[in-house]
Order: C-alpha cells, then structure tokens, then sequence
C-alpha cells in the first residue's frame, strides 16, 4: 500500500464510520482523492463492505535464532598467538531473525519471536532488526543473559580460520516463553520455525499448530535430524543434499538416489520439497508436481544468505498468492540477489526488484 493508504487505513480502523470528507480535512486532501484512495484499498482487498469494514491484517511469524555475528580479519598473512592488525565487523544474523528481515524487505508483514540478552548486542540486534521493518515486539529481552554470538577468525583472503559459536540463550527460549505468544502463532498466514529451537519447543508448535503452514528450515547438517519425527506435518521444507541424508538416512550419491529421497521426504507427508543441490539447481517435489529450478546467473560475492533469501522468497509468495511455478521462481531470484552483496542480507532487495529479474529472465 502506498503512503496515504496507509493514512486512511489507520483513520478508518480507529472509526469505521468515518465519512470520507471528515478523511479529506483531516489529511489536508480532497474528497475525491480519498474516494480513490478508498477504491484501490477494496480492489485490493485491504477493506470491504459497507462501514470499511476492515481485513484482518495477514502476516508471517516467524520463531528462531538471533544472534550477532561479528567476523575479524587480519589485513595480511595471520601470524598465530599475536595481535593482528586487522578489521573487526559487526552485523545482525541467526537463521530465523535473517529470514524475518529478508520477508520485511519484501513488504510482507512478519512477527519475530526470538530471545535477546539485555546487552549491547541486544539492543544492537533488535534496532536493526527493527529498522528493517521487522515486528520485534515479541522478541524477549532476558535479564542477565548473553545474546547469541557467532565469533569468527577470517584469513586476509576471506576464507575462515575458525569460528566460535555461543547459542546457549536459545535454551531460554523455551515452551512457557513461546505459549506467551500462541494467539499470534494461531492467526499468522504462515510459521517459519528453523532447528535452532528445542525438541520441545519444536514439539509444542507441531502439535498446538500443525493445521497451519508450516515452513523448517534446517540450519545445518547436525540439527536437520530434528526435523525427522515432524515431516508430516511440515508445509515447506529446504534441506541441501547433506541434510536430506541426514534426516532419511538414505544415499544421495547419484541421481537416482536423489529421486528415492525426494519420494522418501513426500511419502512421509512433506508438502512442499525443496531440495538444494548445490550448482546442480534445487529440486522442487510435491505429491503431483516436480520440477528443476536453476540458479539465475549472478555474480557470487557471499552465498551465505542465499537459503534464507529463498525460503523468505517461498514465504512472501504463498502470502501474495503466486502459484507453484511462480512461487519457485521468486524465491530463487531472491537466492541469487542475496548473493550478489558482501552482506549476509542484500539491503536492496524488494518485491519490485525481484520481479524485474524474474521479467529479465524470460527475455
């Protein structure tokens, strides 16, 4: 919606009876303006009936990791056991928050629910998170807790040395915290949930929300196999080829036992099967539709965000109403614009821009 959509929007929930001149004089426009305004609103579906009647707003939730990553890398050759000169950076990461951001730079309306400690790096994370146009008002600010921190040693080529990781807030994050939030669960469109969480956690919103859409993102090889005693009951689910192996215990050595594990993953009741295989394209599954969606050709600066741009993309596109095959391609045109910026997140990325590429494909 445009700017004075959104105007209307808000002066019509706070009175819906209110006539469109008493609209006009207090926005300093006129009447017919707003009778416009009004009609693009219904066409769009944002309010209806007699009274602007209004819409219940559609949004995703989204339940998972924040953390803030911070990278250093010497300026030459590390000499081990010694101070480097260098350069030490800081930006907002975790799966869930990182797909939340990347579903607020599209213009769908997302709500994170996450834990922070109450330090700098908190209030680091969530004022860019906030700015980014994420809901963060159920993200928890714990007392006395440390936020998540991912520590990495880069060599002066940009190839990691090595890397710490400190998650263990996120077992703070646990059933009675998440239950808070079950009526904003209850009305989302959809739920993205990533394996940071806890068996229970992933327990209690399988079993309290399983008649939603539910989106898993896997995180890694070693926390995938949470996903196993679930997949019935997932919406959309994106494992690379490790992952897959991981979760089924099956081979993924050549092309026919990639087959067998993509009919394992939808005999077990996934609905929607992305499996990644890497330069080989991803492999889209559901019980009557199969498809291979190839990367877009870009130019690869960083393709860590590349699997949280995608699953947004999925995300924002079930919301909007796109069809499978549409579906397929925004999401992967968003991979590719993720991995065309040094940042794990593009701060470019837009619905329109996506589009663009996606027009600029079939040219």
């Amino acid at each position: 919606m445009t700017s004075r959509e959104d105007q209307i929007l808000q002066l019509i929930k706070d009175d819906p009876f209110i006539q469109q001149q008493q609209i006009a004089t207090l926005l300093n426009i006129s009447r017919s303006s707003v009778a416009v305004h009004i009609m693009n609103m219904t066409k769009k579906g944002v309010i209806r009936g007699k009274g602007y009647i209004v819409n219940p707003p559609r949004y995703v939730v989204v339940i998972g990791g924040t953390n803030i990553d911070v990278v250093g890398q010497p300026q030459s050759t590390l000499i081990p056991r010694d101070s480097n000169p260098g350069h030490v950076s800081h930006s907002s990461g975790g799966v869930g928050r990182n797909i939340a951001e990347n579903l607020a730079r599209l213009g769908t309306d997302v709500k994170l629910i996450s834990v922070v400690g109450d330090d700098t790096y908190g209030n680091l994370v969530l004022n860019q998170t906030r700015r980014a146009g994420v809901d963060v008002r159920a993200v928890n600010i714990l007392k006395g807790q440390t936020t998540s921190t991912y520590l990495s040693l880069l060599d002066h080529d940009g190839d990691m040395l090595a890397a710490v990781a400190d998650m263990s807030i996120l077992d703070k994050l646990d059933v009675s915290l998440i239950s808070q939030h079950a009526d904003i669960i209850r009305h989302a469109e959809s739920i993205v949930v990533d394996t940071n969480l806890s068996d229970s956690v992933l327990a209690y919103i399988f079993s309290h929300f399983s008649d939603q859409a539910i989106y898993l993102d896997t995180v890694s090889a070693t926390k995938a196999v949470k996903a196993r005693p679930y997949l019935s009951h997932i919406h959309t689910l994106k494992p690379n080829l490790v992952e897959a192996q991981m979760i089924s215990g099956l081979p993924v050595d050549s092309k026919n036992d990639i087959n067998n594990v993509a009919d394992w993953f939808i005999a077990q009741g996934v609905k929607r099967l992305f499996l990644s295989m890497g330069a080989d394209g991803i492999l889209f599954r559901t019980l009557r539709h199969e498809r291979l969606i190839q990367a877009p050709s870009t130019k690869v600066i960083n393709a860590n965000g590349a699997g949280d741009a995608f699953l947004a993309g999925l995300a924002h596109a079930q919301i909007n109403g796109m069809d499978e095959d549409t579906a397929s391609d925004f999401a992967i045109h968003c991979s590719g614009l993720a991995m065309e910026h040094i940042n794990t997140i593009n701060p470019d990325i837009t619905e329109l821009l996506v589009q663009q590429r996606m027009e600029g494909a079939k040219c």
